[in-house]
C-alpha cells in the first residue's frame, strides 16, 4: 500500500509505466547475458570460487557506509529545506530519503516523487516546494560526479587514456565531426523550436486554462523556491561538507569492496576513483545499476590488471551490498513510516 495519498492513476498512465519498468529489466538481463554468455566453464567456476572465499566483513563495513551517506543526505536536504521555513523531523525525511532510493530501483527517478510525496504526507511540505529542492539537489550531485569525472581523467589518465581513445572518443568524434549530420540537426532544432513557440501562441488561452499548465507552474515555482533556498541556507559550510562527504562515503563503500579479494585489494585508490565514476554511469542508466553496473566495475578493473573473472565477481557484490543496503534500509522505513502518528496522537493510515 502507498505511504501517501495520490491521485488514482489513469489505466495508460499505469500501461507506460509497465512498459518502461519492462525494457528497463529486459535491458538489465540483457547486458546480464552479454557480460556472462563469453565466458568458459573454467571462468564460471572460477567466479564461484570467489564468491565463495571473498571476505565479506568488508560487504558489512560497506553497507554501513551506505547508510551513513544517505543520513548526511537527510541532513542536507534538510538544510535546503529550512530557508522556507520548513523544518522536518530527521526521522521521518531519513524515512523519505531511504524510501525514495527503494523506489528507484523499480523504476529510474520514481524514488524523487516518492520522498517529496511523503514529506507532504507526514511533514505538510508542498510537494512542489520539496521537488523543487530535490532538483536543486540532484543538479549540485551532477556537478560534484563531473568534478569527480575530470578528477579521474587527470589522475588515471595511464590506466583510461587508451579505453576512452578506443571506446569513447571516436563515438564522439564520429556523431560531432560529421557536417551533414550537424546541419541537420540545427535545421531540425529551429524547425522544433518555432513550431513549438507557433503551437503556444494559437493555444496559448486552453493552455493557460488546462491543469498540465499549472501543474507544470508549480514544479517551475517549486524549483525557483529550491534556487532561492540554495542562496539562502543558513548553514553553506555544513552544506558543502555534506555535499563532499556523501561522495567519499560513496567511494569507500565500493573501494571497500575491493578488500573482499586479494588481487582487487592492491590495485589502490585510483582504480577505486575509476570504478565509482563508471559505475554511476550504470546506475544512471538501468534501475539500481541492474546488470550493467557490474559489468563495467569488472571492464574497469581489467584496464588496472585484473582478471575478468574477479572483476565480475567484485562487480557483483558491490552492487549486492549497495542493493541489500537500500532493501532493508527502505524497507524498514517502509514499516516504520507506517506508524507513525498524527497530530491528533493516531498512527496514519496508509492509503
Amino acid at each position: 500500500m502507498a505511504v501517501f495519498t495520490a491521485e488514482a492513476t489513469p489505466l495508460r498512465t499505469k500501461i507506460i509505466t509497465g512498459i518502461k519498468f519492462i525494457v528497463f529489466l529486459g535491458l538489465g538481463i540483457f547486458i546480464i547475458w552479454l557480460s556472462l554468455r563469453n565466458l568458459t566453464d573454467s571462468e564460471k567456476t572460477e567466479i564461484i570460487h570467489s564468491f565463495k572465499t571473498a571476505n565479506y566483513y568488508w560487504v558489512i563495513l560497506a553497507i554501513v557506509l551506505g547508510v551513513f551517506s544517505h543520513l548526511l543526505r537527510t541532513l542536507r536536504w534538510m538544510i535546503l529545506l529550512e530557508p522556507m521555513g520548513y523544518r522536518p523531523s530527521v526521522k521521518n525525511t531519513f524515512f523519505a530519503v531511504m524510501i525514495g532510493y527503494f523506489a528507484n530501483m523499480a523504476f529510474t527517478r520514481l524514488g524523487e516523487v516518492t520522498r517529496c510525496g511523503i514529506l507532504a504526507k507526514y511533514e505538510k511540505i508542498p510537494f512542489n516546494k520539496a521537488f523543487g529542492t530535490v532538483i536543486t539537489e540532484r543538479a549540485l550531485d551532477m556537478v560534484l560526479f563531473i568534478m569527480l569525472f575530470f578528477l579521474m581523467i587527470f589522475t588515471q589518465v595511464s590506466n583510461v587514456h587508451d579505453y576512452l581513445d578506443t571506446h569513447v572518443y571516436p563515438q564522439i568524434y564520429s556523431k560531432f565531426n560529421n557536417p551533414e549530420l550537424i546541419r541537420k540537426l540545427i535545421i531540425g532544432g529551429i524547425l522544433l523550436f518555432v513550431g513549438f513557440v507557433s503551437l503556444v501562441f494559437l493555444f496559448r488561452k486552453q493552455i493557460g486554462r488546462s491543469k498540465l499548465f499549472y501543474k507544470i507552474k508549480n514544479l517551475v515555482l517549486g524549483f525557483w523556491e529550491g534556487l532561492k533556498s540554495l542562496s539562502q541556507i543558513r548553514k553553506p559550510f555544513l552544506f558543502v561538507v555534506y555535499s563532499f562527504a556523501i561522495w567519499i562515503l560513496y567511494y569507500f563503500m565500493l573501494y571497500s569492496c575491493f578488500f573482499c579479494f586479494r588481487e582487487t585489494g592492491e590495485l589502490g585508490m585510483g582504480a577505486g576513483l575509476s570504478a565509482l565514476v563508471l559505475g554511476s554511469v550504470g546506475i544512471m542508466i538501468t534501475p539500481g545499476g541492474i546488470g550493467i553496473y557490474p559489468a563495467i566495475i569488472s571492464e574497469t578493473l581489467i584496464l588496472y590488471g585484473s582478471t575478468r573473472t574477479t572483476g565480475l565477481a567484485l562487480g557483483w557484490i558491490a552492487w549486492t551490498a549497495q542493493s541489500l543496503m537500500i532493501l532493508i534500509v527502505g524497507s524498514l522505513s517502509l514499516i516504520l513510516l507506517s506508524f507513525n502518528k498524527n497530530p491528533d496522537g493516531k498512527a496514519s493510515e496508509s492509503q
